[in-house]
Formats: structure tokens, sequence, C-alpha cells
């Protein structure tokens, strides 16, 4: 079983961020890395911008089949998800 590919984030997602973040993971989708794992350890928060980029980011790499999960996802962003009811909709690791 292989290791997911891992990209770290720190600080604040927003959409001054978001683009970076994109930036980050956008080239292990072209490649069709078979699992991306997205380690939010070190975010302290989340907004609709980045939300949205980790939807878009989840669905291309779910389009060719890949898996997509978020890891280490802290209280205050694991709100946000669970307001939008999108811990129901990501993989997430504990």
């Amino acid at each position: 079983m292989s290791e997911p590919a891992v990209v770290a984030l720190t600080g604040e997602i927003d959409l001054h961020q978001s683009s970076q973040v994109l930036a980050r993971i956008d080239p292990l989708i072209k490649a069709r890395t078979p699992k991306i794992r997205i380690d939010l350890s070190g975010v302290s928060y989340m907004d609709s911008s980045g939300i949205a980029t980790m939807i878009d980011a989840m669905q291309r790499t779910q389009s060719y089949g890949g898996q997509f999960t978020l890891a280490g996802i802290g209280p205050g962003v694991m709100k946000i998800f669970k307001i939008a009811r999108l811990d129901q909709f990501f993989e997430i690791e504990a």
C-alpha cells in the first residue's frame, strides 16, 4: 500500500492564501497522485475560499480515482467543517 503525498499547511487559509495552497496541491493532482493527504494541524483559521479550494482539490483528485484526505484538523477549523456539514463530505483522519 503506497504512502500518501502529504501537503502540510500552516497559518490562516483565506482568500489571500488559497491560490498559494492550490499551487502546492495542483502538481500532485496533475500527476494523478493516488493518495493526497492535506495536513491541517498547523492551520489556525480557514474561510470559505479555503474550504472551496479543498472541495475543488478533492473533487479533482476523485475524478481520476485518487484518494484525498484531510488530517490534523484543529477544533476551530473542524467547527467550520461541521457547521457546513463538510465533515460528512471529506475523508478526515484524526
